[in-house]
């Protein structure tokens, strides 16, 4: 099992059924070299990625020739080489998923910046200044959604008991599907960016949705607005992002994912 940063895969199961016919091994620190990774993984028959956190590529999955099943967190992973993975014989397969987690994880981010909650707290531990910033109250803003999905509907109705107004968008999203679910469909992205005052990605990668945020379409965001992107990194430009909240074309990101991680110390 890779890439277990918290140290919870050998907890969070009950391994005991494979008794001594399966060693099970649990692999704390990111291996970012593919030779030590190669090493790591050479004798295992079985794999367990993480989430995207280690690409499984041609080059890497021919050098681990023990390898019969690998299993991803979740039904989706754009890291893993599915056309090599069958012409090795390695099977692939995901697991069932939660819309819970990210749904909360989106409304953390989202209200610590309304809140200015880690600006405060961090002054607070290091003798800033005491009640430096006003809050926004969410009641009455706009909140778009891009992409209104399973995650995306939740997170809009969660919205609703704040008495936000929500806009969402997506390429195949339509009003009906967009008024089933009591939200507003934007005339476009740009008009969602343009109108909203929060902006949350709920989208899958691919090709279509990759860079889908870049610098024209940051700055067509207010400069009050803030930015939260539980997805994936790859959707929203980076370095874009960077000087968006450097130069204040937006007023804050709350960001779960990134496109090196762990971060670099």
């Amino acid at each position: 099992m890779l890439d277990d940063y918290q140290g919870a895969a050998l907890d969070l199961a009950d391994w005991s059924g494979l008794g001594d016919r399966v060693e099970v091994r649990s692999v704390r620190e990111h291996i970012a070299d593919r030779d030590k990774l190669a090493a790591e993984l050479a004798d295992c028959e079985i794999v367990v990625a993480m989430r995207e956190r280690t690409p499984f590529d041609a080059d890497l999955l021919s050098r681990l020739p023990r390898l019969r099943l690998l299993v991803t967190t979740g039904m989706r992973n754009a890291s893993i080489d599915l056309g090599a993975a069958a012409a090795q014989g390695v099977t692939v397969c995901g697991t069932a998923s939660s819309s819970t987690p990210p749904v909360e994880l989106t409304w953390a981010l989202l209200l610590g910046l309304a809140r200015q909650i880690t600006v405060e707290s961090r002054a607070m531990r290091e003798g800033g200044p005491w009640q430096s910033t006003v809050g926004q109250d969410l009641a009455g803003r706009t909140l778009g959604l891009l992409g209104l999905g399973k995650i995306g509907s939740r997170v809009a109705r969660v919205a609703s008991a704040f008495g936000m107004e929500v806009l969402a968008w997506s390429r195949h999203l339509t009003a009906e599907r967009a008024a089933a679910e009591g939200v507003q469909l934007a005339d476009g992205k740009e008009d969602l960016l343009r109108r909203s005052d929060f902006v949350s990605v709920h989208l899958v990668l691919s090709d279509r949705t990759r860079g889908l945020l870049g610098e024209p379409e940051l700055r067509a965001m207010r400069p009050h607005a803030f930015l939260v992107n539980t997805s994936r990194a790859a959707i929203v430009d980076q370095a874009a992002l960077l000087r968006a909240l450097r130069e204040g074309w937006i007023a804050g990101a709350g960001l779960d994912v990134f496109d090196t991680e762990p971060l670099p110390a």
